[in-house]
């Protein structure tokens, strides 16, 4: 068996793990539907190359079975995720992607007890989605275990969107939102609540709630019941969120997805090299149980994008090298509160 399948090569992420994936000392293969964008990669990078769609299941199990690892980057990952997870299942081959998607997190998870009889490890967000904020979660619980209630909160400097990341969020437009209540997940009206953060010492941003992968995943990482997951955002932006309560079956209208599908393929593929060498993000938790302790914590990291190559080429190594627990697993749940610290130039502190 070879080492990993990268899916999703050509797409922006994945063309940034493509960059990078030799200073990590790993060499993919690189995959995806469109042989003429991968056979231009591998000439660029020296990588071999096999096209294959997701619908061609014979195919793709094929494909799949000769590797030891798949890092899926292709998303929307409710739509595509489920293929890969099959092909992986069937093969004893695990499974990494790089998906915030809370249905795409339920869907592996839905798959635990086959992977842990298969001896396969599933483990969904292995990029910024959900790595520095799965370990925020973890890091809180390990300084106040009777935590009973958990809020996670991100913002962004500099930077952008990519395709896919823009894809993803066409495809939610018009949803309710989540928050996670007594351990279960329930939905909630968009822009259910507002509040400031203080992402830096001595100045605060406003964010609002947003169905973030860690209402699904924190929980499966720390046991915590109670779990409210933020993002900050401009104003005018948490306005259209809360008109979208009102909105949202216009919003839900095929003609209207397809319209903005083609608006977001018509912008840039995702933030410039400058732009991500510049930018950062900013990750803050605080987690608090019954008897009124609270305890709260910051993170600084690189920008989002160059966070995501990092991390899931870092977990790749790992789970290439033996590093893995058979079943649906999360990052922190499977490497601890210190995980993301392995990344250069992160910053954590207690406040």
């Amino acid at each position: 068996m070879n080492g990993f399948l990268l899916y999703g090569a050509y797409g922006y992420t994945g063309r940034l793990i493509t960059r990078m994936a030799a200073d990590y000392g790993l060499r993919p293969t690189l995959s995806g539907r469109n042989e003429k964008k991968l056979r231009a990669m591998a000439e660029e990078f020296g990588f071999p190359f096999r096209a294959v769609s997701l619908e061609d299941k014979v195919s793709l199990t094929e494909i799949v079975s000769q590797f030891k690892v798949v890092l899926h980057a292709a998303g929307p990952f409710i739509h595509t995720s489920g293929p890969m997870h099959q092909a992986c299942l069937a093969t004893g081959v695990h499974y990494l992607d790089i998906t915030g998607e809370i249905a795409a997190f339920a869907a592996a998870q839905s798959l635990h007890a086959a992977a842990k009889a298969k001896g396969v490890m599933l483990m969904p967000g292995v990029g910024f989605d959900v790595v520095p904020t799965d370990c925020m979660a973890a890091y809180l619980k390990q300084l106040l275990p009777s935590s009973d209630h958990l809020t996670l909160a991100f913002a962004w400097k500099g930077g952008g969107v990519s395709h896919g990341t823009a894809m993803t969020m066409v495809e939610g437009l018009g949803e309710p939102g989540a928050v996670r209540k007594n351990g279960k997940i329930v939905p909630v009206r968009p822009a259910y609540k507002v509040r400031d953060f203080p992402f830096v010492a001595g100045k605060e941003r406003t964010a609002v709630t947003i169905p973030w992968g860690d209402v699904f995943t924190a929980y499966h990482t720390t046991g915590i019941p109670d779990i409210e997951t933020y993002f900050s955002t401009p104003p005018a932006q948490i306005m259209f969120m809360k008109a979208s309560r009102y909105l949202g079956p216009i919003l839900r209208l095929p003609m209207v997805k397809s319209f903005l599908r083609r608006k977001v393929a018509a912008r840039p593929a995702g933030p410039t090299d400058e732009q991500r060498t510049k930018g950062e993000a900013y990750i803050y938790g605080e987690a608090s149980n019954a008897h009124g302790e609270i305890v709260r914590a910051r993170l600084r990291t690189p920008e989002g994008y160059t966070l995501t190559a990092i991390t899931s080429l870092l977990i790749t190594r790992k789970v290439l090298n033996g590093e893995f627990e058979a079943g649906y697993q999360t990052p922190a749940g499977m490497y601890g509160p210190d995980l993301v610290m392995e990344v250069p130039g992160v910053v954590r502190e207690v406040v």
